[in-house]
């Protein structure tokens, strides 16, 4: 079962239409943190979102990073973050001086709102509107929740939550691009507008990319006036370079966008493809004892960023960690859940509560190739695969 072609896990699906945007940024010298690309990627970010604004910057973690501090998160503060996910989601609480608290996961792999508000109920104190860690004695201030692998979590319950406790909200959308809601009280929304602020990524393993960058949308046009003025260095008067302010250098280049404006007129085609793909997998995956593929939230329409199987050892035949070296020694690209990130080394002091679903996932999941470009030569390839490795 030598493969002889790879099969990558998630790679960029460009076209060389692209080369005109790009040729025009070289010939004009807009390469750079200016340009009319930016501001076009912008306007279609927003548009397709539906929201009124958007604004560009130089990663989802810098778009985190902003939101946190614009949020008034800071020095002796702490964030509830989810523990499945990541680490780029859970290092801007560092930055601006806060320590995260981690939450376990369900089985969407998002943050589990039943233990969240079990959490808040039983291990805080609300008081004149702040919410007080009764372990640490430090403020509650905000909540990183991350649509992980564009499925998207709970929202209804976290915004109840948000209202109860004065919360604020951060999505991190930066995997769920595209991924809305059909029914309830946000049917139509996408995921990062509903929160104080949402955070999308264009790294290269995203659904679209711009090599690099991110985008944060927001409902509240303050919060966006301020993270794009802390963006480009908080520079107060750009003619006598007056700053008033620290600032950061989180822009992005006119060239990124250039990528971004044709890519974005392309995600719909990505996620069909993906869910064809998905749905593929799923048949196929549903006759092989042992594998199981994560479903997605049907009250959805997710983006399909990520395809999750789980392993059963006892029924599979060989454990989950055999299977993952198998099938990349066969060319086919995997990867497990990512370490969970309050094991991970600078968190191991940081406040975990009753962890335990996530546990699982760390130990039994597995990502297969789920590329917008893969072929279904390529999904039968790797299911060939899945089934000649069962013992």
């Amino acid at each position: 079962m030598d493969n002889k072609k790879p099969v990558p896990l998630s790679v960029p699906n460009l076209s060389l239409e692209i080369l005109e945007n790009v040729k025009e940024t070289i010939e004009t010298g807009w390469v750079s943190t200016g340009g009319r690309f930016i501001k076009e990627f912008e306007e279609k970010i927003a548009s397709y979102v539906g929201v009124e604004r958007a604004v560009s910057c130089q990663s989802g973690t810098a778009g985190l990073h902003l939101s946190l501090e614009v949020l008034g998160v800071g020095p002796g503060d702490e964030v509830i973050v989810p523990t499945a996910t990541f680490i780029a989601a859970v290092n801007p609480v560092k930055y601006v001086g806060a320590e995260p608290v981690f939450i376990d996961c369900d089985d969407t792999l998002n943050i589990d709102m039943n233990k969240l508000e079990q959490f808040l109920e039983n291990e805080c104190n609300y008081i004149g509107g702040k919410v007080i860690n009764k372990k640490t004695k430090k403020q509650i201030k905000a909540i990183v929740v991350v649509h992980v692998f564009g499925n998207p979590a709970n929202m209804e319950k976290l915004m109840d939550i948000k209202e109860k406790y004065n919360l604020k909200i951060i999505e991190d959308s930066t995997e769920a691009l595209g991924s809305y809601f059909l029914e309830g009280r946000y049917a139509g929304k996408y995921c990062g507008t509903i929160g104080d602020a949402g955070v999308y990524s264009f790294n290269a393993n995203k659904i679209i990319t711009t090599g690099g960058g991110g985008m944060v949308v927001s409902n509240n046009e303050e919060l966006l006036d301020k993270i794009e003025f802390l963006g480009v260095q908080a520079k107060t008067d750009p003619l006598y370079f007056i700053h008033d302010e620290i600032g950061y250098n989180y822009r992005m280049t006119n060239i990124q966008a250039a990528f971004g404006t044709d890519q974005i007129d392309r995600l719909e085609s990505f996620i069909q493809t993906k869910m064809e793909n998905y749905n593929l997998y799923k048949n196929a995956i549903e006759e092989i004892d042992g594998l199981m593929i994560l479903p997605f939230r049907t009250d959805t329409r997710p983006n399909y960023w990520f395809y999750s199987v789980i392993v059963d050892k006892e029924k599979y035949g060989i454990s989950r960690d055999e299977l993952l070296k198998k099938l990349n020694n066969n060319n086919i690209q995997t990867r497990p859940l990512w370490g969970l990130i309050h094991k991970q080394k600078p968190y191991l002091k940081n406040q975990g509560y009753n962890i335990e679903k996530a546990l699982f996932y760390e130990e039994n999941l597995i990502n297969i190739p789920c590329s917008s470009n893969l072929t279904e030569e390529e999904v039968s390839l790797v299911v060939k695969n899945l089934k000649e490795l069962k013992r």
